[in-house]
């Protein structure tokens, strides 16, 4: 106990201000105006004409500071929700564990929270140290104390361009070190998904978690599991998209947290082709952040637990399942056994199973079934799953080109592309060429041949 008592001594040493917070300039931080959102900008001067303070925090601080594409901007003030509401067009209260205000601005939507107070001993939490309901408002000093990480609690006002830093988070991200503010335990408890949060940012600024930060996440990983399974897909979507997806899954491995959130992950790996297939399919994705097109969630998932599914496959047809009815089950059998941890949503189950239904169409297509797969809503994406298996040798390279060259066309293109198909497979019913069957003959009109 007493042990305990000296280390969270020594961590608030370490992390809090030591003679108030600092305050960077424009030259200092380098953030350029013109990359931040107008309508974050907008909630801003709109709460400081209204007599209120209003920064724009966390994530988007963080990533613009070295150099990143903000996905989102967050503005925290010491307005209230119920004093920021009525100052915008559209906005509305959300949230039970946080009560925020979300301001809407067409597409965009600058989510608005009021200065948080730290954590106290009447909070409600669950028997592990969950904190369930969170809406102690407090001061700007004691927002900065209740964030999870140095780089995050990044304060920038748009209207004077200066950075508020009230734990050295500048110099943190300058040597791209991952640091919880706070004792490390203690928060892990409060909230289980900053042990993932720790390994996402580390990957994605190729840094490192600092030593204290990164010793408790071991043994305190279990803890994941007691995470509403909503929110560990949302964290894991986020984990995979952040452009820098097999390190994350690596990382998450090297400190046991992928127990808690993709269990499967080690019998994937172990599978033949497993790891090549979802480093394949993760290197795609990555190119595809990092180029600032979407990712689709399904394919996505479709792409990990792909082999899973093809060994349960193939295992179901070795006992006499029908092809297309094996395939189903394994769909059914592998998806049921991960959503039992990770809550994917059934849109995107429903998806997934699709990509993986049409796989075996694309060997056995005809040219009316090949017209019936161009209008299906996920030809396109089996399409790119079908490249994905040829990039992994599992089909025909040429073949998986035909298909996507197919995709790519207009439909006179199509016709006549299906037209040269049709004709260089004549008689094909199956994608492949059938054997000609002999005419049956009328015994009535066919001559016997005398028993000797």
């Amino acid at each position: 106990m007493l042990t305990s008592t000296i280390k969270k001594f020594v961590n608030r040493l370490f992390t809090a201000p030591s003679s108030g917070p600092e305050r960077l300039t424009r030259d200092q931080h380098g953030i350029d105006r013109r990359s931040v959102s107008r309508h974050a900008i907008k909630v801003c001067e709109v709460l400081k004409q209204k007599g209120f303070d209003a920064y724009i925090v966390g994530g988007a601080v963080r990533d613009l500071i070295v150099g990143l594409e903000p996905k989102d901007f967050d503005v925290a003030t010491n307005a209230t929700p119920n004093q920021i509401r009525p100052l915008f067009r559209r906005a509305r209260i959300i949230g039970r564990r946080f009560q925020l205000v979300h301001v809407v601005f067409g597409q965009e939507i600058i989510e608005t929270s009021t200065f948080r107070a730290p954590a106290s001993e009447d909070q409600e939490t669950d028997e592990n140290g969950r904190i369930l309901r969170d809406n102690l408002f407090g001061t700007h000093e004691q927002d900065a104390a209740r964030r999870d990480f140095t780089l995050n609690a990044l304060y920038y006002d748009p209207l004077s361009e200066v950075v508020t830093d009230y734990h050295h988070g500048v110099a943190d991200l300058k040597t791209r070190v991952v640091r919880m503010i706070g004792d490390p335990e203690t928060r892990y408890r409060e909230d289980p998904v900053r042990m993932l949060r720790a390994v996402r940012f580390a990957a994605k600024l190729n840094g490192t978690i600092d030593p204290a930060t990164r010793e408790p996440i071991e043994h305190m990983a279990p803890l994941i599991k007691n995470v509403p399974s909503s929110r560990l897909f949302d964290e894991m979507l986020k984990l995979l998209t952040c452009g820098h997806a097999m390190d994350c899954l690596q990382r998450l491995r090297a400190v046991g947290l992928h127990q808690g959130m993709l269990p499967l992950i080690d019998v994937i790996f172990k599978e033949e082709g497993g790891r090549q297939f979802v480093a394949l399919a993760l290197e795609r994705t990555d190119s595809r952040v990092r180029s600032g097109k979407t990712v689709s969630p399904s394919f996505l998932f479709a792409a990990l637990f792909w082999k899973l599914t093809q060994k349960r496959w193939h295992e179901l047809i070795e006992k006499g399942e029908p092809n297309i009815q094996a395939l189903m089950q394994a769909a059914d059998d592998v998806i049921n056994g991960q959503t039992k941890t990770l809550a994917i949503q059934r849109r995107f189950q429903a998806d997934m199973r699709e990509i993986w239904f049409m796989q075996p169409r694309f060997e056995r297509a005809t040219p009316k079934g090949m017209w019936r797969m161009l209008e299906h809503p996920r030809f396109r994406a089996a399409v790119d799953f079908l490249q994905l298996r040829a990039e992994a040798r599992e089909v025909d390279s040429v073949q998986a080109q035909w298909w996507m060259d197919l995709a790519n066309a207009d439909n006179a293109t199509r016709t006549e592309m299906i037209e040269a198909w049709q004709r260089d497979n004549q008689g094909a019913a199956s994608g492949k060429l059938r054997r000609r069957r002999r005419p049956r003959r009328n015994p009535a009109t066919t001559p016997q041949t005398p028993t000797p």
